[in-house]
């Protein structure tokens, strides 16, 4: 199965372009959708889950149309959006074969199996009389991937997963979408670059509603490699580094600015070459448009 998006775009009604002659080939496994707030990842999520639809393109899951087969869609699809509710006052259990019915599986006995089958997965089977208002955010996580599980979908999509997560919980979250990934399109979008270091094959990086670089992450950070410098400076001093070079990232080490430029040649200056990582290679795209 492939997911295929050609040449889509979205403006609001504000006159945000929210996507930008987007597209993209995803086949099975875990596909990394990568970009800072505002990119635009939720309203390309939102589209292929046939939640809203596009000005202008088109989204194809093998031969079904995304706009025209929504119906068709729904059935192979699960959906983990960013902001998910649950009814604190109802158990796990009981909302997930409420939720079962909904998606069309009337057949008590075979719920029931199925059901529990997805509580064992997601390490929620002994809280699964528990209120889910008692639940931590790890576990209404993985409450929200079992819902978006129950229709056994072939197009898995998880929007900022793991924000908020704690390391332990966003471990355990990785694995389980791991697991689900051997048999399923997973598209995971995020604005957390260790989350598709750790867990994609493939990604691309979006910003600004354009996807600026797309690729496997080992191949994009080799392509970098022996490009990136790292240097220590004084505060007074980052906007004059910033205009004598290509400062993709800085960030604070003991109170100090440590700064990371990428060039083609050795710039000298106490800088050092480092080991290129995933990070540099978002910081380089993002900042390139910024």
């Amino acid at each position: 199965m492939k997911l295929i998006i050609n040449d889509l775009s979205k403006t609001y009604d504000n006159g945000v372009k929210a996507l930008q002659n987007v597209s993209l080939e995803i086949s099975k496994g875990m596909f990394g959708l990568l970009g800072p707030n505002g990119a635009g990842k939720s309203t390309l999520m939102r589209t292929i889950a046939t939640l809203q639809d596009a000005d202008k393109g088109i989204v194809m899951l093998d031969d079904l149309n995304v706009q025209n087969d929504k119906q068709s869609i729904r059935k192979l699809l699960g959906y983990l959006p960013q902001q998910f509710g649950v009814y604190p006052k109802m158990s796990a259990e009981i909302l997930l074969n409420h939720l079962a019915v909904l998606k069309g599986i009337t057949s008590s006995g075979n719920r029931q199996e199925i059901v529990k089958a997805l509580l064992h997965k997601t390490n929620l089977y002994d809280v699964r009389k528990q209120n889910l208002g008692g639940f931590s955010g790890g576990m209404k996580q993985r409450f929200g991937i079992a819902q978006a599980l129950l229709n056994n979908p072939k197009l898995l999509i998880v929007d900022e997963p793991t924000a908020g997560l704690d390391p332990k919980e966003r471990n355990r979250f990785y694995n389980l979408l791991s697991e689900i990934a051997e048999n399923t399109i997973v598209i995971l979008s995020t604005h957390i670059v260790d989350d598709v270091k750790e867990l994609c094959s493939n990604m691309a990086i979006i910003n600004r509603g354009q996807v600026v670089l797309k690729g496997k992450p080992l191949q994009l950070i080799e392509e970098l490699k022996g490009k990136v410098y790292q240097k220590t400076i004084k505060r007074t001093e980052l906007d004059l580094y910033k205009k004598k070079y290509n400062v993709i990232n800085d960030k604070l080490f003991l109170g100090e600015p440590i700064i990371h430029i990428t060039s083609d040649v050795p710039p000298n200056d106490g800088f050092t070459l480092i080991d290129t990582s995933l990070e540099d290679v978002y910081f380089s795209q993002i900042n390139n448009l910024n």
